[in-house]
């Protein structure tokens, strides 16, 4: 079928402009004075929809405007055309005719419902990876009632899709700041920076050697709050 003026879908109904068809219809009166004399017959909202704006015009001197339009149902469309009485406005009442007729042809309304749904499930795949970080937060939540070994953020943070092991995860947080990185008995240590943020704390274990001397092993652990902070910060990175 030659298209005779173009026809948009939205909400799986077809639509046209106002302005295009008054034009299409070659009328003599003003496009305000033809909607105030004939749209008193529909229902705004349910026949017709203003749009704000929705029309580009031209004002001489290659300048431009823009002007309101209303957007027309199909069968509004086609009452119009009748309503000219018009050998153009019979011409144009056919043409919607016939795409209403298409448009409600058995195949087609399958056709529409199996796009509708392929264009849903795209959009759940959208919405589930939109979702992995919510996902990975809670993963987070779960064990942030209690510190971790920042090999076992780095394991959570792999199992999310962060390609990371615990010694590479080890010298991001050197690199970046949150551990100390000069060599000593302080290496590995948080920096000040990091205590202050409450990401880490140092656990402290008494060991009594053989001898019977004792010493202090210091470990660092992630807190709850470090564990929130470096998976959204990961997470950010790889988004």
């Amino acid at each position: 079928m030659n298209e005779l003026i173009n026809v948009t879908i939205k909400d799986d109904k077809q639509l046209v402009s106002a302005r295009e068809l008054h034009k299409a219809l070659e009328l003599s009166n003003r496009f305000s004075k033809w909607v105030t004399q004939n749209f008193k017959e529909f229902i705004e909202g349910e026949d017709f929809t203003c749009v704000p704006g929705g029309t580009v015009v031209q004002i001489g001197n290659g300048a431009t405007r823009t002007v309101d339009d209303y957007a027309l149902t199909i069968d509004m469309a086609k009452q119009l055309c009748m309503m000219s009485h018009t050998e153009l406005g019979r011409k144009y009442r056919k043409y919607f005719i016939d795409l209403e007729r298409k448009w409600n042809d058995p195949q087609e309304v399958v056709k529409r419902g199996y796009a509708i749904l392929q264009n849903e499930n795209a959009q759940l795949k959208i919405e589930v990876q939109e979702m992995k970080p919510k996902a990975l937060f809670a993963d987070a939540v779960s064990v942030s009632k209690s510190t971790i070994l920042i090999g076992e953020l780095a394991k959570i943070l792999k199992q999310n899709g962060v390609e990371i092991g615990a010694t590479r995860l080890f010298a991001w947080l050197r690199e970046n700041g949150y551990l100390i990185s000069r060599k000593g008995s302080d290496w590995n240590m948080p920096t000040q920076r990091s205590m202050n943020l409450g990401l880490f704390e140092i656990k402290e274990t008494t060991i009594t050697h053989s001898d019977g001397h004792t010493t202090i092993n210091k470990t660092t652990k992630v807190t709850g709050k470090g564990q929130q902070y470096f998976i959204n910060k990961f997470l950010k990175e790889i988004a």
